[in-house]
């Protein structure tokens, strides 16, 4: 297969897009390389896949060209703007995907009540104009990021897929949610199979430095405190990226496909008489913050002070993850430890920003 993966100088593309080529795929990667965080860590992203051949060549993207990787000839990237339809259906009408693997978005939940924007243009114009891209170009695989956020003010645990997720309390969570129902729509009007990934808690090496295990280790390190919300009684279902990606690869393969048998009365939320499908990808085992903390001062070998601070708008408590519905779909199930994890992260992150070994 040729796979379009969008967002691969993020976290989670910039991995998968490497596990594609690694099984022999064809892979153009698409990112817009914003300065939502810092760049040099997309720019490493992107070297790591031969896409640049340092950090300061990162600098020099040209916007709307197919550049090709030096290390593997199947993977190429193009620096583009989701809500850019006319370059967008350029590209794919030159390229002809056999799938999409849609996970550029604008993340975060609390970024969201300074530029609500942002998500706006990115996660709903932009979403809209991959699926009016797989319309016109005959593509009928489609997956995409979702997120745990869209469970909202939902309190029953763990996450089930069949739950109702009309009460989100943040605009990303909102614009996810949003993604689901456009593509269902996609799905019934044009027969597109569509599968939406509601992931959770995401880690683990060329980590987002807005997440709470980059702000951690960075304090750590540098002799910093943290703040830690909620007064530490947060659960989380922390997800190794590598079994994001395992999954994701998964789905690709696995097209979603009609229920026969759904009905509008009794139909699983999650499915459809449309080829469309929403999983949970999380690790099934919540993990109460402060053993996550735990877990990073054993490894680099020190406490760190704490500041305990109220829940902050937008979070939730707590996330848990039924899976279910993978399992029985796709036999598959995330299993890396918090602390085999976290490791793996600590010693990406002390290598990429030359912090000295103890």
């Amino acid at each position: 297969m040729k796979i379009l993966v969008t967002g691969t100088a993020g976290f989670i593309g910039s991995h998968l897009a490497i596990k594609l080529l690694e099984r022999g795929n064809e892979v153009v990667g698409l990112d817009n390389i914003n300065d939502y965080y810092d760049k040099n860590v997309k720019y490493g992203r992107l070297q790591r896949g031969g896409i640049i051949n340092s950090l300061e060549e990162g600098k020099d993207i040209p916007y709307g060209k197919l550049l090709t990787s030096s290390t593997n000839s199947k993977y190429k990237f193009i620096k583009l703007n989701l809500e850019d339809k006319e370059t967008m259906m350029q590209l794919f009408e030159k390229e002809k995907f056999d799938a999409v693997c849609n996970l550029a978005a604008q993340a975060g939940v609390r970024y969201s009540l300074a530029n609500p924007d942002a998500y706006i243009d990115s996660n709903i114009i932009g979403f809209m104009n991959i699926l009016e891209s797989c319309r016109y170009n005959g593509v009928k695989n489609l997956s995409y990021a979702s997120s745990s956020s869209v469970y909202g003010l939902n309190e029953e645990l763990p996450f089930s897929t069949n739950h109702n997720v009309d009460h989100p309390i943040s605009l990303y969570a909102a614009s996810k949610k949003s993604n689901e129902l456009m593509a269902h729509t996609y799905s019934h009007l044009f027969n597109i199979s569509t599968t939406g990934l509601r992931f959770f808690t995401v880690y683990g090496p060329w980590g987002r430095p807005d997440m709470a295990l980059f702000l951690f280790t960075k304090a750590a390190l540098e002799g910093n405190s943290i703040d830690v919300f909620n007064n530490g009684e947060m659960l989380r279902d922390f997800t190794y990226v590598d079994d994001i990606v395992e999954g994701i690869s998964r789905v690709i393969d696995n097209p979603a496909q009609k229920d026969e048998y759904w009905n509008g009365k009794t139909g699983e939320k999650s499915s459809s008489s449309a080829p469309y499908k929403v999983y949970n990808i999380g690790n099934n085992n919540p993990v109460k913050l402060m053993d996550f903390i735990e877990a990073i001062e054993k490894k680099l070998g020190k406490n760190v002070e704490k500041n305990m601070m109220p829940i902050q708008a937008g979070d939730v408590p707590a996330t848990f993850a039924d899976v279910s519905n993978l399992v029985e779909d796709l036999g598959y199930k995330p299993e890396t430890s918090i602390q085999d994890g976290i490791d793996k992260f600590i010693d990406w992150y002390i290598d990429f920003f030359g912090y000295e070994k103890n």
